[in-house]
């Protein structure tokens, strides 16, 4: 996936904010691209212990994944 791919995918993982503050949008950033890569390592290792490779279309998707972390976090 090219980097463009790479940050819209990203951006689903950030929270909204209207905050002008750099530092606060610097964080939101930095904490969605932690979940992103979570999400991303999770799909990977379900993927190998399930089928034996990787696939590029995800088994666990991105939304399954935010709702579960809205859900456990009690949030939205």
């Amino acid at each position: 996936m090219e980097i463009e791919g790479e940050y819209k995918s990203t951006k689903r993982f950030m929270a909204t904010t209207t905050s002008k503050d750099p530092g606060l949008r610097f964080f939101y950033f930095a904490f969605a691209s932690l979940l992103y890569s979570i999400w991303w390592a999770v799909n990977l290792f379900v993927q190998v212990e399930l089928t034996g490779e990787y696939e590029r279309s995800p088994i666990v998707t991105a939304d399954n994944t935010l709702t579960l972390l809205r859900k456990e976090a009690r949030i939205g």
